[in-house]
């Protein structure tokens, strides 16, 4: 099975090809920017402890944390919505690990400001066995130090290819989170952490599923 980051390096090539240099260079700022907040030495470390949440899922159900770390230890994966390709490739990688994943006696669910419709479609059109829930206005996010407000420059990108944040999030914040792997013990404490500024990186499944294994999760 090719590495997700290989998957997601073959996204960004194509998106070199089709989109205008002068709009990709408004991305790339973005991300430069971002970066340069200092934003990723601020997400909540390894050894903290996770706040906890009641979130709805796809079908409007509240999802507490409480409920599904008393079944084991939990995998948050925080992404942008399901507009974005990056995002919707690594949630297909964890749909393909989710077998292995249950094998550790593990859980997992997907968080995006995104509305429940917009998760409803994201969990139909992809087959994602795993409740994904959203965080309106990035409150959960903001928690976990993953939350920004995205740019005017950026806004006006998105929306010159299609990509309408405030509809698509139900509300006008423009607040999104840094895409983020977490891997929480049933104690709470986090055994894995990884966000990046540069949302065309990510890490690979099995790095979260070594901080199970190694980590004490139970």
């Amino acid at each position: 099975m090719a590495l997700l980051q290989d998957q997601l390096d073959e996204i960004t090539s194509t998106t070199r090809e089709l989109v205008r240099a002068e709009r990709l260079a408004v991305s790339e700022r973005a991300v430069e920017e971002l970066f340069a907040t200092g934003i990723e030495d601020h997400i909540l470390p390894v050894g903290s402890l996770a706040p906890e949440f009641a979130l709805k899922d796809a079908s409007g159900q509240l999802v507490r944390s409480e409920d599904l770390l008393a079944i084991g230890p939990l995998v948050i994966k925080f992404f942008r919505g399901r507009w974005c390709p990056y995002c919707v490739t690594e949630l297909e990688a964890w749909r393909d690990m989710y077998g292995q994943l249950r094998q550790l006696d593990a859980l997992i669910v997907a968080i995006s400001p995104q509305t429940e419709r917009q998760n409803d479609f994201l969990v139909d059109q992809h087959g994602l066995p795993f409740p994904v829930l959203t965080d309106p206005g990035c409150a959960l996010a903001d928690q976990f130090g993953l939350a920004y407000t995205v740019s005017d420059d950026l806004r006006y990108y998105y929306y010159s290819v299609m990509i309408d944040v405030p509809s698509i999030n139900g509300e006008s914040s423009w607040r999104l989170p840094l895409p983020a792997t977490y891997v929480i013990a049933k104690d709470r404490r986090v055994l894995f952490a990884e966000a990046h500024a540069d949302f065309r990186v990510r890490p690979e499944p099995e790095e979260a599923l070594d901080a199970l294994v190694g980590g004490n999760a139970f």
